[in-house]
């Protein structure tokens, strides 16, 4: 009978490519077959570090499921399957969960080579406190889900960690200086290891507009020091008259804007209104 064959994740480099550990190079040249998110990426990082690559099988977030039975069809032959994403470490907000999973329940071996990771490397680089942390990743984009998400960091007394794109950044910025407080400290890392690396460590209020959609470029980190319950307060009347301008400005009707606001805020439609001042009165839109 043939033993099992093992899976093994390989963290690769979130950008400088010197970031890739000998041992990694060495569990990737003697894989039987490598998973890669973007063969085409990976397949140039092999190159480049003069890794002569064994077959190349694409698994990515819209065919994982579907690749699962072919890479458990080679474990169960024996082979050794490395599984790797376009950075970092995979099945951290990177595909690959999923067969990590098929692999426990198949009975095959795992192992890691760790390495490189944005999440960890952007705590230590914050000077928060690290002893506790919450990795949050990318939030849903809109809905009541990214609300309670929201909701949820602003009462945290841990460090949190989220990803995010250059088009979202600002607007998650401003949503967390309005729900957490401007004087929140934060930490905004863009394209860590990379040659434009930059750090920025400071208050929410200070980072408000340094990264507009129009210029934003790269990756971003955020980490967002813990707060609590007696740090969050009450959002002002000129905060949420801001916040309903950006929303009507993104297309909103005036009333679904009040909405979304006093549904961000955990403030009531009245209260929203209420701030506009003047403006109400030109809105035909009932209470």
């Amino acid at each position: 009978m043939t033993d099992p064959g093992e899976l093994v994740l390989v963290a690769t480099p979130i950008g400088n490519r010197a970031d890739l550990s000998p041992r990694a190079a060495q569990v990737l040249e003697s894989a039987g077959a490598i998973c890669c998110e973007d063969t085409r990426h990976s397949g140039l990082l092999f190159s480049r570090a003069g890794i002569k690559a064994p077959r190349l099988i694409s698994l990515h977030a819209h065919n994982e499921a579907s690749r699962i039975d072919e890479v458990l069809a080679l474990l169960r032959a024996g082979e050794r399957v490395a599984l790797v994403s376009d950075a970092g470490m995979p099945a951290i907000s990177d595909p690959g969960g999923r067969l990590v999973a098929a692999a426990h329940e198949a009975g095959a071996r795992l192992s890691v080579v760790p390495g490189p990771s944005a999440a960890p490397a952007a705590v230590a680089l914050s000077g928060f406190l690290s002893d506790r942390w919450c990795f949050e990743g990318f939030l849903p984009p809109r809905g009541r889900e990214r609300r309670q998400r929201l909701a949820a960091l602003s009462a945290s007394s841990i460090t949190s960690v989220l990803y995010e794109s250059p088009r979202r950044v600002d607007r998650l910025l401003s949503e967390l200086a309005l729900l957490c407080g401007e004087e929140r400290p934060v930490l905004v890392c863009r394209e860590l290891t990379k040659l434009h690396e930059e750090v920025w460590r400071g208050p929410l209020r200070e980072s408000l507009g340094r990264w507009p959609e129009e210029t934003a470029r790269g990756e971003f980190v955020l980490v967002l020091a813990g707060g609590g319950p007696e740090r969050a307060r009450p959002a002002s009347a000129e905060e949420l008259n801001l916040l309903v301008t950006r929303l009507l400005e993104e297309g909103m009707s005036r009333r679904d804007a009040v909405e979304e606001a006093a549904q961000r805020t955990g403030t009531s439609r009245r209260q929203v209104y209420e701030a506009l001042g003047p403006a109400r009165k030109a809105s035909s839109d009932p209470l």
